[in-house]
């Protein structure tokens, strides 16, 4: 960290083409904390180009998880590339692989994966010519287990989100979606990134107050769960009245469930659908009389029908 506390740098050179994570947390005289994370990745030599891959080798996911592929070079021979590109399950599922842009390839089901399946993805893109001399230099296979079906269904009418784990009904949650002018995205969404706790500042996300200042700033937002890349959470909160939850809907657009400042309760609804939920695992959001969130919004090409996905294929 610089003498003066406003930086730091690596003790040692970062890696090329490598996906970095940040988690700081700072805490005040008065004792008072934040969060903030991030991620940034490093490039690639000119030449070459990689796919950096969610999800990682070896963990285990929701049924809703997509293999998403990013590219660190836009791709124009796109069926080079995705002919390089293998996902295969062991529950027999056929996988389609849909391109979003020139960087972006996710592959999934028809259906969600069946729970307890193993998911394969090759990639053999070494030597792999993705455009005009840039050239692949990955070699390798990925796994990934798909655990138990756990699909939680949020009900802005209502102001209650039912989580079921195979289709039953495992519990029963109040909920305050987005308020009638910051009305929350529809559709299936689906865990992207889990915070324990994680700093939320409305001007990160286009809402702002007269003096260019965010409408909210909170710093320590509890069991943060994302469903969008532009900002959608599931979370914890524990400044709204316990009253609102399962009442009326208050937020910017996120969906809020009764929690407790610090994220150190285990007993309350935010601790225990964070506690019970997993990357991947999938949030269908209705009634809130907004438009469905787009596909490429996070990973939510689940709203795309079979047809419209498979039309995205290069192969």
């Amino acid at each position: 960290i610089s003498a003066d506390k406003t930086s730091w740098k690596p003790s040692t050179q970062l890696e090329r083409s490598t996906t970095y994570k940040l988690s700081a947390e700072a805490k005040d005289s008065d004792g008072r904390v934040a969060h903030e994370n991030a991620s940034f990745t490093t490039v690639s030599p000119a030449n070459s180009f990689i796919g950096n891959f969610t999800p990682d080798d070896g963990t285990t996911v929701g049924v809703g998880m997509p293999v998403s592929i990013n590219f660190d070079k836009a791709i124009t021979n796109k069926a080079a590339v995705q002919k390089g590109i293998k996902v295969s399950t062991t529950s027999g599922q056929e996988v389609a692989c849909h391109w979003f842009n020139a960087n972006r390839m996710d592959c999934r089901p028809q259906d969600y994966w069946k729970e307890g399946s193993t998911v394969t993805l090759k990639l053999a893109l070494d030597g792999v010519e993705g455009a005009e001399g840039v050239y692949g230099v990955q070699q390798k296979t990925v796994t990934f287990k798909i655990g138990r079906n756990q699909i939680s269904y949020v009900d802005a009418k209502t102001k209650q989100m039912k989580v079921t784990q195979d289709g039953k009904v495992v519990r029963t949650i109040p909920i305050s979606a987005g308020s009638p002018e910051n009305k929350t995205y529809q559709g299936i969404m689906v865990m992207s990134e889990k915070f324990k706790e994680t700093r939320m500042n409305g001007a990160t996300v286009g809402f702002t107050d007269d003096d260019g200042k965010g409408e909210y700033d909170i710093k320590d937002v509890p069991h943060a769960i994302r469903l969008s890349s532009s900002g959608t959470f599931i979370h914890g909160n524990y400044w709204g009245a316990k009253s609102i939850f399962g009442s009326v809907n208050t937020s910017h657009g996120c969906v809020g469930l009764q929690d407790a400042k610090g994220a150190n309760d285990p007993n309350t609804p935010g601790a225990w659908f964070y506690n019970n939920s997993i990357i991947g695992d999938v949030v269908v959001v209705e009634n809130t009389g907004d438009k469905t969130i787009a596909p490429d919004n996070g990973l939510n090409g689940w709203n795309m029908n079979w047809t419209q996905w498979k039309a995205g294929s290069a192969v």
